[in-house]
């Protein structure tokens, strides 16, 4: 199959492969919506994609076009192709239901660590192993003083980003639920994704699947 085609559903996770050379596109498609993508080598799971890692090679907090995001075992696991925003986060862990719970006061809150996991224990991923994520069109500013902020993403509807896989790989993404602080427009919203044998300069509207 040359491509497949999928929605994140607001505030759900989806979980997919990927083979080695093939493209990513995930496409934020409605605009100011965060989404967490991770994934870890098919053929061994303790080789994951890592954003400590991928600092350290970059030597700085940020990424863009023709740098390649690096595992855990200092490899490059995928490469940027494009990218029509250039506003990411690699800092900020995924919110989980204690995030929820303790700093919000709201019990069973839909969260990224569990949207990532719904799909990944399928295939032996569990949450010891779960990797950070790369936290796409996630505004998360560093200030003069050195603190970290979260606010709205910039990006619109359309914007995406591809990335080439290096290796065969195990992706997940989140479509972020916040919804009580800025993070996603206070309005969450589809991810659509994209895996293609070729890279595609213009992406159809994805299809839930």
């Amino acid at each position: 199959m040359c491509q497949s085609l999928l929605t994140v559903p607001a505030g759900h996770g989806k979980t997919f492969t990927v083979n080695k050379g093939q493209f990513i596109t995930v496409i934020d498609a409605e605009g100011q919506q965060a989404a967490d993508f991770v994934a870890v080598n098919a053929a061994d799971l303790n080789e994951k994609l890592s954003p400590v890692h991928t600092r350290q090679h970059l030597r700085s907090l940020f990424f863009k076009p023709g740098d390649a995001l690096w595992s855990s075992e200092n490899r490059p696991m995928l490469r940027i192709v494009t990218d029509t925003i250039g506003i990411h986060d690699a800092n900020v862990p995924a919110c989980d239901r204690t995030r929820f719970s303790i700093d919000f006061g709201v019990e069973g809150h839909r969260n990224c660590v569990d949207n990532l996991l719904e799909g990944m224990k399928a295939h032996g991923v569990t949450y010891f192993c779960l990797p950070e994520p790369f936290n796409l069109f996630q505004n998360g500013p560093v200030t003069a003083d050195g603190r970290m902020e979260v606010t709205d993403p910039n990006s619109k509807a359309g914007d995406r980003i591809v990335f080439e896989a290096l290796c065969d790989l195990i992706c997940a993404v989140s479509s972020c639920p916040q919804d009580i602080i800025p993070g996603n427009g206070l309005q969450v919203t589809p991810i659509d994704i994209q895996v293609s044998n070729h890279y595609h300069a213009e992406v159809p509207h994805a299809v839930d699947a």
